[in-house]
């Protein structure tokens, strides 16, 4: 006993060290107990904090570091939601969403109001403020989703949409509330509400595509862009909250607004999703739980009375809302459990709701919202939370399945391309793009070679490639991909590279366009036009003026017969997969005959990119059909070899063409695989010098 006592002043822990090696513990360990016993991490990490709580073992206390990234945890996760959520997908499932919404938000909200007034004998204001808890919902289980694969799925799309026309209701109702309480609900008040919200909204969708943009312009490092994004993050929560709303609103407006600029499958939205996922969420569900007490369930019956009744009507009046969706709607059953298990969480939105009831003084010494109510709402936030958590994991589980049991034919899944470097400003470009065009069925790694020519410089040239491929794994390693990296020595470019294609059987080459050096060159280089002579691989020659991710449209040029090569299909599932990453249009100019294949595979295999197709029967009018690029367009040509089906007499004339007339915007040139071996195809003379 006197080893307990003394022991006991030890605690709470107030070093700050010590506090942060606590819950770094809890973050590694939670899911690693939680994962064997099949129970969602996240739960995992809501009872830790009821055990570390001051409710609890009190080891530790809820002090400013758990508020402060508390907060930003849960901005963290409303801002991931948006971030990843398919825009297209957004518009083509609104109406979804709002049905969603709706039903979602006045279900629980009536139910929620007749249980207060009728059951707990609430008067009329707090049983409104009760009706906005459980009416409004946050996506503590969406890490679930993302985990699954799943951040795109139509029925996530629209929890996702529903979440947020839910949360808007219930923050309009508690300013209201709020209003009412103070004696200061008024036709001013409201035109006051009303154009502060709507100077935030204009402020945030005008300027921050514009800075954001500016910005990606000027700077390509990857830390420093993360850092510019964590700061839009906050600037918007706080501005939301000046509005009179909340912060979680604004974090999730600011990542509706960056998911353009931030493709999925890059190395600042990896570094976005490891910070979140590692540190902010984790402390987030934490600090949850180190605000439930337990003990008070059992100080008195009518507070057991009180969680009761909350936990119960907040549990069925959210699956009430996702079932009468999935009549609605005629959705599957496993996607109302997925409906259900999203909205079901309550927590830093009921928390923030019920500390306003908290701070409402309607006489003297009396407040709106009482003891009992407050620890109703925070167990029922744990029990919510873990409820969504397991409904949500199980249902994903059922959906992902289901996806994965669909056969599904894509282009180039099985195709292992390889990046030759050699100009250390395009390092990271060239390995972006590699990144995009990947397909995310595809498992076979990269591949990024340097070739170091033989002669009196071959030292220098070999630190220079050390550098390069270091620079090209380390972004390939941000965006969790694999990346093999080889520097050679060679006494021919051009061969080193055909013999390591064939050594590693890559299946497609990416380079930049050559630095013009030599008089007589022609505009793709010696390199590449040799390149293109030796190999009946894919070969893609990029020049970008911009950042890729930047990109407002990809313009794609298709020449007759191209639907003939047998790489035909390889470079369209290349081009929908940046399309999707890049949340860009896409603009075919191809043959009339062209046009029913690109669009039904674009169709089938990418569904949420925008398309559109314009007739292009004559290669000559190629510049007409192109007269409305812009500088932040990504021009696709899709070229052929001499020899090649789709090859036309024009094509002599493309290099001049490029330099004078496409020379200031961003280029990919694509030379689709084709049938035979190197040597069974006809000769590629060098093409022409460009004048």
């Amino acid at each position: 006993m006197n080893i307990f006592d003394n022991l006991t002043h030890l605690f709470p822990i107030t070093n700050p060290t010590w506090i942060f090696l606590v819950v770094l513990v809890i973050i590694l360990f939670a899911p690693l107990i939680f994962n064997r016993i099949r129970v969602p991490h996240l739960v995992g990490m809501i009872l830790a904090g009821v055990l570390v709580g001051e409710h609890g073992l009190n080891i530790l206390s809820r002090d400013s570091s758990f508020e402060l990234f508390g907060k930003v945890g849960l901005y963290y996760i409303m801002f991931l939601a948006s971030l990843e959520m398919d825009l297209e997908g957004l518009k083509k499932n609104r109406t979804r969403g709002i049905i969603f919404g709706l039903i979602t938000f006045f279900i629980p909200f009536v139910l929620g109001y007749a249980a207060g007034h009728w059951m707990l004998g609430l008067r009329w204001e707090a049983s409104l403020l009760f009706s906005c808890i459980i009416s409004s919902h946050t996506l503590v289980a969406y890490p679930i989703v993302g985990r699954y694969g799943l951040s795109r799925h139509d029925c996530v799309t629209i929890a996702i949409a529903g979440t947020m026309i839910a949360l808007l209701l219930a923050l309009f109702t508690l300013a209201g509330i709020s209003a009412s309480a103070r004696g200061d609900i008024s036709t001013q008040f409201w035109v006051r509400f009303a154009l502060k919200c709507t100077i935030y909204c204009l402020f945030i969708f005008y300027c921050y595509p514009r800075l954001t943009k500016a910005f990606f312009k000027k700077y390509s490092d990857n830390v420093t862009q993360f850092t510019f994004v964590l700061a839009l993050l906050i600037l918007s929560a706080a501005l939301s909250e000046l509005a009179g709303l909340e912060g979680l609103f604004g974090a999730f407006l600011a990542g509706l607004v960056l998911n353009r600029y931030i493709p999925r499958v890059s190395p600042l939205m990896n570094r976005i999703e490891f910070v979140g996922n590692a540190l902010f969420i984790p402390y987030f569900l934490i600090s949850v739980g180190m605000l439930i007490n337990v003990k008070s369930l059992f100080d008195h019956k009518e507070a057991l009375f009180v969680v009761a009744v909350m936990v119960i009507t907040a549990t069925l009046t959210k699956w009430l809302g996702a079932w009468v969706t999935q009549l609605t709607l005629r959705m599957k059953a496993s996607e109302r459990e997925m409906l259900f298990g999203l909205s079901n969480a309550h927590a830093a939105g009921a928390l923030a709701m019920i500390m306003v009831g908290t701070s409402l003084e309607i006489a003297p010494g009396a407040y709106l919202i009482g003891d009992d109510v407050v620890n109703g709402v925070v167990v029922m936030i744990l029990v919510s939370c873990i409820i969504s958590s397991l409904v949500t994991d199980r249902a994903a589980r059922k959906v992902a399945l289901a996806e994965t049991s669909t056969p599904s034919t894509v282009g180039g899944a099985n195709k292992k391309i390889m990046v030759a470097l050699n100009n250390p400003e395009t390092v990271e470009a060239l390995i972006d793009t590699a990144i995009m065009m990947r397909s995310t069925t595809l498992k076979k790694e990269m591949i990024a070679l340097q070739v170091c020519l033989d002669n009196d410089h071959v030292e220098q040239q070999l630190k220079q490639g050390k550098l390069n491929l270091e620079r090209a794994a380390k972004a390939a390693a941000s965006a969790d991909v694999q990346l093999s990296t080889y520097n050679r020595v060679g006494v021919n470019v051009v061969g080193s590279i055909v013999h390591t294609m064939k050594e590693f059987e890559a299946t497609e080459l990416l380079l930049g366009l050559h630095h013009k050096r030599r008089v007589g060159d022609s505009y793709l280089g010696t390199v590449a036009t040799e390149l293109l002579a030796r190999t009946n691989r894919q070969v893609i020659i990029v020049n970008y003026l911009m950042p890729v991710n930047v990109m407002h449209r990809i313009i794609v040029a298709v020449p007759q017969w191209a639907e003939k090569e047998v790489g035909f299909y390889q470079w369209v599932e290349h081009v929908g997969c940046m399309a999707e990453q890049l949340g860009c249009r896409i603009d075919f100019y191809a043959h009339t005959d062209t046009i029913p294949l690109l669009k039904s595979y674009i169709q089938s295999n990418h569904p949420s990119a925008r398309t559109s197709y314009m007739a292009l029967d004559d290669w000559n009018d190629l510049l007409i059909a192109t007269q409305h690029l812009n500088y932040d367009h990504l021009f696709v040509l899709v070229s052929a070899r001499r020899g090649g089906i789709s090859w036309q007499p024009s094509f002599e004339n493309l290099p001049t063409q490029l330099m004078r007339h496409f020379s200031n915007n961003s280029l990919m040139i694509i030379y689709p695989e084709q049938f035979g071996q190197a040597h069974e195809l006809s000769y590629v003379q060098p093409l022409p010098a460009a004048n």
